[in-house]
């Protein structure tokens, strides 16, 4: 059995970045050396943002962004386009198609994919709410932003289906060669589905 050579307080530090997404225990080790070794510059104002965040950081109940109002800032931007809505799995969608900047729109996060196997139904989601938003008019584009994995197809079929018979048109992001990449390197779903989803020149 290995010696313990910090007290009780470090190890909780430890095994708490262990849990952060991309942290193993030995990169949580580091991890928490290295917030130590700096505690005035790195560990204080760490453990200050993360307290106000605790305290401050709510769930949008319009559309499911994390943000320290509700409505978030994305739902209350008026120089956004509020008749088109991008549909994404998770907030860390929501802000990765932020950075990219392509299209100014509204969100809504569904906090995960459909997954019989794992137990996750329509009322495990936040699909209810987009389809209030929907009925409830001025929508005029649904542009449905999951990852293409075959829970994110089953999400997208089961969305579209309940949403069928609404003038709202549906769209799905396309799915192929990324820039700059080379065929020879890209699997057969990607070419296929590269291919179908050819366009003109």
């Amino acid at each position: 059995m290995a010696k313990r050579v910090t007290g009780p307080e470090i190890e909780k530090l430890i095994q708490l970045l262990a849990k952060v997404p991309g942290l193993g225990p030995r990169s949580a080790r580091r991890a928490a050396l290295h917030l130590i070794k700096k505690k005035d510059q790195l560990l204080g104002p760490l453990s200050n943002a993360m307290g106000e965040a605790y305290d401050k950081v709510k769930i949008c109940s319009h559309c499911g962004n994390v943000d320290t109002v509700d409505p978030c800032t994305v739902c209350t931007d008026e120089r956004r386009d509020q008749s088109v809505i991008i549909v994404v799995e998770d907030v860390s969608d929501l802000w990765a198609l932020e950075r990219a900047g392509a299209l100014n729109a509204a969100y809504h996060v569904l906090g995960g994919t459909l997954s019989p196997l794992d137990g996750v139904g329509p009322d495990d989601l936040n699909i209810r709410g987009l389809i209030e938003r929907v009925t409830a008019g001025g929508i005029r584009e649904l542009i449905i932003a999951v990852n293409a994995t075959v829970e994110g197809q089953t999400t997208a079929h089961y969305i579209t289906d309940q949403l069928s018979g609404l003038d709202v048109k549906i769209t799905r992001l396309a799915h192929g060669v990324p820039v700059g990449g080379e065929l020879d390197y890209l699997d057969e779903g990607t070419l296929q589905a590269a291919l179908r989803a050819r366009t003109a020149i």
